[in-house]
């Protein structure tokens, strides 16, 4: 059975980062499927070498691709695909994802034998397009990266709000570090308030950055590295995870009262 993973976060916080690394993890054993889902289109470029073309570019040459044109075979034969986005300041963001799921099933993508596929979403909003891993059943169950930093937890709570409505499974709250006081304690206090738990803490290192800078993951350029070993054991908890939650978000005057609380220390 195919185990289909979505990963959601606010724009900038690592996620694109965690998801080539825990595909890179995963593809030492698995036949792994991953699907940028972010208007950037730049989630598969570690795993590729290289920014591959996206859906939205593609079908604007070509309105029959063949899956070769789309699928984009990476390190470890990954499977990479990039929804892509609209031209700045043109269209809906989300739209991307809609036209790329909708492709991807049309060619028979889903149908071939994945044992894990991953999709990486855009958070900030999530609108009908980037709910559409979710709300179309693609994925069977999310996991939110955030730091301890306000607006990527005010953005974690909103993903929470539209993970509860669309009545998906929440496996956990990833914690990817920027070097603030507590960090993962905040993290870990926000998680159990909207009812779920801390599944990685992902500790900020220089060999990321370094790895990118080469269009690799750390997996790849550094497999030896502690690094590495916190991509790896993430992943293995994420495979092995069986505890999901539906969850119950902080409502504003909520989420603003425990950020008062952080202040004061009294988390």
């Amino acid at each position: 059975m195919t185990k289909k993973i979505a990963i959601y976060g606010k724009g900038g916080i690592g996620k694109s980062t965690i998801v080539a690394n825990i595909a890179a993890s995963y593809s030492q054993e698995y036949n792994v499927l991953v699907i940028g889902c972010d208007p950037k289109a730049d989630t598969t470029r570690t795993l590729y070498g290289s920014r591959i073309p996206t859906v939205l570019s593609i079908l604007r040459e070509n309105k029959e691709p063949h899956p070769e044109e789309v699928v984009y075979r990476g390190y470890n034969n990954i499977s990479c695909v990039e929804s892509g986005g609209p031209e700045p300041g043109v269209g809906c963001a989300g739209r991307g994802v809609i036209v790329a799921m909708n492709l991807l099933e049309r060619l028979g993508v889903f149908e071939e034998s994945f044992d894990i596929i991953i999709y990486d979403v855009l958070g900030d909003v999530v609108c009908g397009g980037f709910a559409v891993p979710l709300r179309e059943e693609f994925a069977d169950e999310v996991y939110i990266v955030t730091s301890g930093e306000y607006m990527s937890l005010y953005a974690a709570n909103n993903i929470a709000k539209g993970i509860k409505k669309l009545k998906s499974r929440l496996g956990g709250i990833i914690c990817n570090c920027k070097g603030i006081r507590d960090e993962a304690k905040i993290v870990g206090s926000f998680a159990e308030r909207i009812g779920s738990k801390v599944i990685g803490v992902i500790p900020r290192s220089e060999l990321v950055p370094k790895s990118e800078i080469e269009a690799m993951t750390v997996i790849e350029k550094f497999p030896n590295s502690k690094q590495a070993m916190v991509y790896h054991e993430l992943a293995g908890r994420i495979y092995e995870n069986k505890d999901f939650t539906v969850p119950e978000p902080l409502a504003m005057d909520e989420f603003e009262e425990f950020f008062k609380e952080l202040k004061n220390g009294s988390f």
